[in-house]
């Protein structure tokens, strides 16, 4: 297994005591900030936006994981510039040229991914993967948290994790993202995952503290890398 990154969903965080959140993750040496971008049009729902990845840019030091779920995407990326260890995630069928777009932003010295929708095909985007540095496989529908996962998307992270083995790609993350619960974090991570995109279902479940929150989901890693090595 490659090792285990963790990316909470900020949208699922406490606005209201943000602080608190990045200090946990700051001292739990989390991997990544998941920030979702939405534009009401791609998706039909409004999220986070450049001012909030500022704001936790300049409080703390962890990288921000922006997932870009919008439309008219080349004319946003020179917006997050700013954020030189960020990683920019778009879904290719919203533009006309997705290897103009990677170029974009590794430009700007960003790694770069790719997000494929649940109905989308591993096979539509293979061309791309040599330009990409994480692929997030969505496990639900864009757009909203809460939502149940799909279970053919499992498929798809194993499909997409024998592909790159067998081209020598494996220096690629594969990102999961939605419904990352207790129960299907095991799953996901035996498919192929590496990048758990946590959020009301697992990290951020109401009770339950960041800490331990934090722990559980690195101690099924751990214990699913025994069993794999064994």
């Amino acid at each position: 297994m490659k090792p285990l990154k963790i990316s909470p969903s900020m949208m699922c965080a406490d606005f209201i005591d943000l602080k608190s959140v990045l200090n946990v993750f700051q001292e739990k040496k989390i991997d990544f900030l998941h920030i979702d971008i939405m534009d009401g049009h791609y998706v039909p729902n409004f999220t986070l936006g450049v001012d909030f990845c500022n704001a936790l840019a300049g409080y703390s030091n962890i990288p921000l994981d922006i997932h870009l779920m919008i439309e008219n995407v080349d004319a946003y990326i020179p917006t997050f510039r700013h954020f030189p260890k960020a990683m920019i995630t778009f879904h290719p069928e919203t533009v006309y040229h997705p290897l103009r777009t990677l170029q974009l932003i590794r430009q700007q010295q960003q790694r770069a991914g790719i997000a494929i929708d649940p109905a989308i095909p591993v096979d539509s985007i293979r061309h791309l993967l040599p330009y990409v540095d994480m692929v997030c496989m969505m496990t639900v529908s864009p757009g909203y948290s809460g939502q149940r996962l799909i279970p053919e998307a499992l498929d798809k992270i194993r499909e997409l994790n024998d592909y790159l083995h067998r081209e020598n790609l494996d220096r690629i993350d594969i990102e999961t993202d939605g419904n990352v619960s207790w129960e299907n974090i095991p799953l996901m991570l035996e498919a192929g995952a590496n990048i758990l995109v946590s959020g009301t279902s697992s990290l951020f479940q109401r009770g339950l503290p960041l800490e331990i929150g934090i722990a559980k989901i690195r101690k099924i890693a751990e214990e699913l890398d025994k069993v794999t090595v064994r």
